[in-house]
C-alpha cells in the first residue's frame, strides 16, 4: 500500500489527538524560533569584539569585552536552559505528568478526609505540588546562574544560606498568595452560573490591584530593606521635580539592592494621591554599598552579604538619577502607565470570556488525559497556558513593539524639561554598570528587546545634547 501523506494521516486523527499534537508542534515551534534569534544574537557576541566607531567616544574596549563575554555567558546559559524547560515540558506533557499529579493530589487530599466532592481542595494541593516540582528541578539553574555567571562577572552580592533563605522565603509568600487567591477564583466560576467570566474578571482585576497597592509595603520588605531617602539636595529636588509636573509624591526610599545583586534600578508605585519612589541603592554614587569600604565590624553583623567587591566605581551623580527619575515619571505623565493597565485587563477580560466559551469541551480535557473529570483549575491551564499561547505570543510581541515606543516617548519628556545631557550619560554610565552589550541583531532586538537599543537612545537625545 502506498504511504498516506501526512494530511491524510492528521485527517485520520480525532479531535483530542489534534489538539494534543498541535499544542506539542506550536511549543517546539516557538522553542526553534527563539532558538535561532539567541543563535543570531550569540553570533553577534562571538564576532564583534572590538568598539564600533559608532560607539568608541561612549564605551572603551575593556568594559566592551567585559560586556561582551557576560553577555555570551547569559546566552550560552539560556540555551541550555531554554532547551532543558522544552523538553522537561514535553516530557510532563507525554507521559501524562498532568492527570497523575491530578491523582496524587485527589489521594493526599482524600487521606486528609476530603473527598471527591471537594475539588478546590484538590486543586490547592495540585497547584502546591506543582510549584513546589518547579521549584525544585529550576533550583539548579538559578543556582548556576547565580553563583557561577554572575559570580564570575562581578554581579553576586549574595552567599549561599542568603541564597536559600530568600528562595523558601518566596516559595512561602507565594505559596500564601496564590492558594487564597487561587481558592476563591475556583469558588466565584463554580458558583458564577452564566456570567462567571465577569465576576472571575472583576475578581482578579481587585486582587492585581490590591498586590499592587501593598507590594512595596508589605511583601517587598520581606525580601528587602526599604529606608527613607535621607533629607539633603537629592530628595529636595526630587521633590521639586514631582512638584512641576504635578506627580503626588509622598515618600522617597532606598531600598538595599545591593545585598543580591549590583544591578541597578528604580521604579514608583502607588494609586491616586498616594505616590512613592523607590531608588536601588546601587543607582545611587552615594549611597552604593559597592563604593563604600566596610566600617569598622560591620561584617560580623551582615553575615548573609558577601564582602563588597571593590572593582569599580559605580551609580550615578544626583543630575543623572534625576534624569532617570524624570523618564519615569515621564511614563506616568505621558499615561503609560493607565495604557498598560487598561491593556492587561481587556487581555484579562477577553481570555475570560474565551474561556467561558472553551470551558465545556470535553475535548480539550480528553486530550490532556482528563477522561472521567473536567476539573476547573485544569481547564484553566490547559485553556489559558495551552490552547491560548499562540494568542499569547503575539500579544507579547505587540505589547514589546509599544514599550519600545513608550520608552522613547519617556526620553523625549525627560529631553524636554532639559535632562537630555545627563540622561545621555546616564544611560552610558547604567549600561556599564550592567554590562549592557550595545550592538544586537536586528530580528533578535525587534522581537525581544522591551526597550530600544543604547544606540537608537542615545542618537534621540543627542540633538538636543549638543546644543
Amino acid at each position: 500500500a502506498a504511504m498516506a501523506l501526512p494530511g491524510e494521516l492528521w485527517a485520520e486523527l480525532s479531535a483530542e489527538r489534534r489538539i494534543f499534537c498541535s499544542v506539542l508542534v506550536f511549543s517546539w515551534a516557538v522553542y526553534l524560533w527563539e532558538a535561532f534569534l539567541a543563535h543570531r544574537q550569540r553570533r553577534v557576541y562571538r564576532t564583534t569584539t572590538h568598539v564600533p566607531q559608532e560607539l568608541g567616544t561612549i564605551m572603551d574596549s575593556e568594559t566592551f569585552e567585559k560586556s561582551r563575554l557576560y553577555q555570551l555567558d547569559k546566552s550560552t546559559f539560556s540555551f541550555w536552559s531554554g532547551l532543558y524547560s522544552e523538553v522537561e515540558g514535553t516530557m510532563i506533557l507525554l507521559c501524562g505528568g498532568i492527570p497523575f499529579l491530578w491523582k496524587l493530589s485527589g489521594h493526599i487530599s482524600g487521606h486528609a478526609g476530603f473527598g471527591q466532592e471537594y475539588e478546590i481542595v484538590q486543586s490547592l494541593v495540585f497547584l502546591l505540588l506543582a510549584t513546589l516540582f518547579s521549584a525544585v528541578t529550576g533550583l539548579p539553574w538559578s543556582l548556576y546562574n547565580t553563583f557561577v555567571i554572575e559570580e564570575k562577572h562581578g554581579f553576586n552580592q549574595q552567599t549561599l544560606g542568603f541564597f536559600f533563605k530568600d528562595a523558601i522565603k518566596k516559595f512561602v509568600v507565594t505559596q500564601c498568595i496564590l492558594l487564597p487567591v487561587t481558592s476563591l477564583l475556583l469558588y466565584i466560576i463554580k458558583i458564577g452560573g452564566d456570567y462567571f467570566f465577569i465576576y472571575a474578571w472583576l475578581f482578579t482585576l481587585v486582587v492585581s490591584l490590591v498586590l499592587v497597592t501593598i507590594y512595596a509595603d508589605y511583601i517587598a520588605p520581606l525580601f528587602d530593606k526599604f529606608i527613607p531617602l535621607p533629607e539633603g539636595e537629592l530628595k529636595q529636588q526630587i521633590e521639586t521635580m514631582a512638584k512641576s509636573i504635578d506627580f503626588p509624591l509622598t515618600k522617597v526610599y532606598v531600598v538595599e539592592g545591593s545585598k543580591r545583586s549590583s544591578h541597578s534600578n528604580a521604579y514608583f508605585y502607588g494609586f491616586f494621591k498616594n505616590k512613592r519612589i523607590v531608588l536601588f541603592d546601587t543607582l545611587l554614587e552615594d549611597y552604593s554599598a559597592l563604593n563604600k569600604e566596610p566600617a569598622e565590624g560591620e561584617d560580623d553583623e551582615n553575615e548573609e552579604t558577601k564582602p563588597k567587591a571593590k572593582n569599580k566605581k559605580q551609580g550615578c551623580k544626583n543630575e543623572e538619577v534625576l534624569a532617570v527619575l524624570c523618564h519615569e515619571l515621564g511614563h506616568w505623565k505621558l499615561g503609560h502607565t493607565i495604557k498598560n493597565i487598561i491593556i492587561s485587563q481587556m487581555n484579562s477580560f477577553l481570555c475570560f470570556f474565551l474561556f467561558a466559551v472553551l470551558i465545556g469541551r470535553k475535548e480539550l480535557f480528553t486530550a490532556f488525559g482528563f477522561y472521567d473529570t473536567q476539573p476547573t483549575l485544569i481547564g484553566l491551564m490547559i485553556i489559558f497556558q495551552f490552547i491560548f499561547s499562540p494568542y499569547n505570543e503575539v500579544l507579547s510581541f505587540c505589547l514589546t513593539v509599544l514599550s519600545r515606543r513608550f520608552e522613547f516617548q519617556a526620553d523625549a519628556f525627560a529631553k524636554e524639561l532639559g535632562k537630555a545631557k545627563d540622561l545621555y550619560s546616564a544611560l552610558i554610565k547604567l549600561n556599564k554598570d550592567n554590562l549592557g552589550f550595545p550592538v544586537s541583531d536586528w530580528i533578535f532586538s525587534m522581537w525581544h528587546y522591551s526597550h530600544p537599543p543604547l544606540l537608537e537612545r542615545l542618537q534621540a537625545l543627542k540633538d538636543t545634547k549638543q546644543e
